[in-house]
Parts: C-alpha cells; structure tokens; sequence
C-alpha cells in the first residue's frame, strides 16, 4: 500500500506507515504547503496513493463527479496524532484493504471504521 498524507496530519504518520512495510509520504515532501484539495487528489491518483488526511472536503470532492480513485480515508475527531491512533488506523487499514484497493471513502474514529466503495452517488 502507497499512503499520501495530508497537510494537516503531522509527518510522523510517515513512520507508523513504514513499521507495517508500507509506501508512506507526507504531502510537504512532495507538493507545495498550500494545494488546493483538488491537486492532492491528482498526485494521489497519478502515484497509486491513497490519501490520508483529517479533512472532510475530500468526501465531497470525490462526491463531486464519479470517479473510481484514489482511496481516501478520513481520521474523524480531535485526537489525531500517531501515538493515539495509530494501532487503530493500522487496524482499520489492514481490515479495509481489499475495498481501499477496490477505491474507496473510509472513516476511521477511535470506535469504529467504515468504507463506502467509489464511485459515491
């Protein structure tokens, strides 16, 4: 798996990935520090890349046309650091790859991950 995280997830994500063998890249190594949402999901699409990020828009964004890539998975609520969340995230991604690979939206708090397949309605 190829993770691209977002802006506003700290760079140490970029480890927690690397520990399960996992591509991980954390957007200001790669793009500019204010892209527009619409370009994040480009590179993502062009590298293989499923996007990581704690921002809602990109629900919208892959809600606004129908399109099969890239996976995007959302960390829901106020904690967001690696130290926190991360054996939760792993877990949800470990559970979830067959539909992340598929294309897929998926949510992840501290209780619960869900998946809807792309394209959305």
């Amino acid at each position: 798996m190829k993770i691209l995280i977002d802006m506003n997830l700290p760079p140490s994500w970029v480890q927690v990935f690397r520990r399960e063998n996992w591509e991980a890249y954390h957007w200001s190594t790669v793009g500019s520090p204010t892209p527009p949402d619409s370009e994040i999901l480009e590179w993502a699409t062009n590298n293989g890349c499923v996007v990581f990020t704690h921002d809602l828009d990109f629900g919208a964004l892959l809600a606004s046309k129908p399109r099969r890539a890239p996976s995007v998975v959302q960390l829901r609520g106020q904690e967001t650091s690696p130290t926190s969340m991360g054996s939760v995230v792993v877990l949800a991604l470990r559970q979830l790859r067959e539909e992340l690979e598929l294309g897929a939206l998926v949510s992840i708090d501290a209780a619960r991950a869900r998946a809807r397949i792309l394209p959305l309605p």
